[in-house]
């Protein structure tokens, strides 16, 4: 045996010498540790979340024998921890209820799925197209500078100014769900404040200004959104809950919403832009801004866009005679609306896709054979809010067909002594907090307002004395930038910070749930006949 046979001899006979090569072993349990880091991310511990609540409720509750209720409370667990984590996509949660409610036992498959497709989903999907038609011909940009020219004064009047722009942004959020309002309008309000010096040359007058207008225009969008059904899809939750609760009682039309909603959001508004002039618009402040705003500046800036042209005089025409067509569906007992025509077949919705068909239908006059719309031009139709308000009844639906809602109903009769003078501005304080954190105002419209249902029938009070309150209290978001998109829209233009949103929200917060504690026991009794007793 040579010397080298020895020496590799001796060192395979070493305990201590490793079978493998260091380096592939420490390469082994590196992608071992890769490998389980990849799977125990947080995302993923979410995503497991949702099915192990609603085994645990499964497994260990017991709600008195009601097999399908204890289900329906799992549902709800596995639903509102996805939402509420992300784990996946909001939309793709929305459609959870389309699998869950059938493998449960709660409903079959076709019930479950015709609560996705209802009036009110109608109703929204044929506003959104009509929004799309406005934005497509830049009718909002046009309206814009029209009322901000007519606000526009000389001298000039910053807290004039703000109100136009303001004014001219909530009434787009009336007839368009708020977010794709505040999408539409924030360039438009960016586009005239770059006209103000920028970086380190502005001034703070400037500065003051540019903070209170993308705050007017973000805030602007919401409080608009609470005058119609159309403007947010907080108010198309509340009405199919209740026409989904109590059918037998009459649903809440347009027209009766609006007379509730339009002078509520009117002084909410007024609070508002009384909180930005207080904070922002500093006395002497039209001499600073005059020298970049005026009138001549804004004129050839509606030069710029040309006379109206056929298509966006037509498109308009559209939207005027939809917004008749809401109004007059159904009046009073004493003034039937025409709807009475079709017998009461017809609802809103029928009337907003009737209006946003015609748009497929009338020529552009641009190029031959070229309509209003075309189908292309509604690739960007949001069917991830269309989808939300679908899981939105899908689970009312199911809380109230399981039985679930009457055993909530059992453990609330505690409250039946609670005044509801200090009941209902808790319920829209709590329901705007909670919206703060969830990032969705509809998902906490979903799954508040069945509560308050059956908080209000232990207390044998009128269901919407509640149901308003939390619904609205949703909307009321104002302190945080990912409390809802529109926040996100107007924290991204990188004029405001956390700070400013704070001040100027909690004064809103504040005004908006004293407006609604005192037109609610006023207002809305006479409107949603709250004196009544409900069946």
């Amino acid at each position: 045996m040579t010397g080298d046979d020895q020496i590799s001899h001796s060192t395979s006979d070493d305990p201590k010498t490793p079978l493998l090569p260091l380096h592939d072993e420490i390469q082994r349990q590196h992608s071992f540790r890769s490998y389980l880091t990849s799977i125990f991310t947080p995302k993923n511990l979410y995503i497991l979340l949702g099915p192990l609540l609603c085994a645990i409720i499964c497994l260990c509750v017991n709600l008195d024998g009601n097999s399908t209720g204890r289900n329906m409370l799992a549902v709800l667990a596995w639903v509102f921890a996805w939402w509420l984590t992300e784990a996946v996509p909001m939309p793709v949660t929305s459609m959870s209820p389309l699998f869950l409610f059938p493998l449960f036992g709660i409903s079959s498959a076709d019930a479950v799925a015709h609560t996705y497709m209802d009036d009110v989903i109608v109703l929204v999907l044929g506003s959104f197209i009509l929004a799309l038609a406005v934005e497509h011909y830049n009718i909002h940009r046009r309206l814009a500078l029209n009322i901000t020219v007519l606000f526009c004064g000389d001298p000039l009047n910053p807290p004039l100014v703000l109100l136009g722009i303001c004014a001219t942004t909530a009434f787009v959020g009336m007839w368009i769900h708020n977010v794709p309002a505040t999408v539409m309008m924030m360039p438009v309000a960016t586009g005239i404040l770059h006209r103000l010096p920028m970086g380190p040359t502005q001034s703070n007058v400037e500065n003051k200004f540019c903070r209170a207008v993308v705050l007017g225009v973000t805030y602007s969008a919401a409080i608009g959104g609470i005058s119609t059904l159309t403007g947010t899809g907080v108010n198309v939750i509340l009405v199919a809950m209740w026409k989904g609760y109590f059918p037998h009682e009459e649903p809440i039309s347009f027209s009766k919403w609006f007379f509730f909603g339009f002078p509520l959001a009117l002084l909410v508004f007024f609070a508002l832009w009384g909180v930005l002039c207080l904070l922002y618009c500093s006395r002497g402040s039209g001499e600073a801004l005059s020298a970049y705003l005026d009138k001549a500046h804004l004129k050839r800036e509606l030069e710029l866009l040309g006379p109206m042209v056929f298509a966006e005089k037509m498109v308009l025409a559209v939207f005027s005679i939809l917004i008749v067509l809401w109004m007059t569906r159904s009046l009073t007992d004493d003034i039937p609306g025409w709807g009475t025509l079709f017998n009461g077949r017809v609802g809103d919705g029928t009337v907003s896709v009737t209006m946003a068909t015609l748009l497929f239908i009338i020529p552009n006059k641009k190029k031959k054979g070229e309509k209003l719309m075309d189908w292309n031009k509604c690739k960007k139709l949001p069917w991830n809010l269309i989808l939300l308000l679908g899981a939105g009844f899908a689970l009312a639906d199911g809380v109230q067909s399981s039985g679930l809602a009457d055993m909530l109903s059992k453990t609330l009769n505690f409250l039946e002594r609670a005044p509801y003078l200090a009941l209902a501005p808790a319920v829209c304080l709590i329901s705007s907090i909670i919206t703060e954190f969830i990032t969705s105002n509809d998902a906490t419209t979903t799954l508040v307002v069945p509560l308050l249902i059956q908080i209000a029938k232990s207390m044998h009070l009128h269901p919407l004395l509640l149901m308003i309150p939390g619904a609205i209290g949703s909307q009321f978001a104002f302190l945080f930038p990912t409390a809802t998109p529109s926040n996100v829209v107007g924290f991204t233009t990188g004029f405001i910070e956390i700070q400013d949103m704070i001040k100027t929200g909690l004064p809103l917060k504040i005004a908006g749930i004293a407006a609604l504690s005192l037109l609610m026991p006023t207002l809305g009794a006479y409107v949603f006949g709250t004196n009544k007793h409900v069946l």
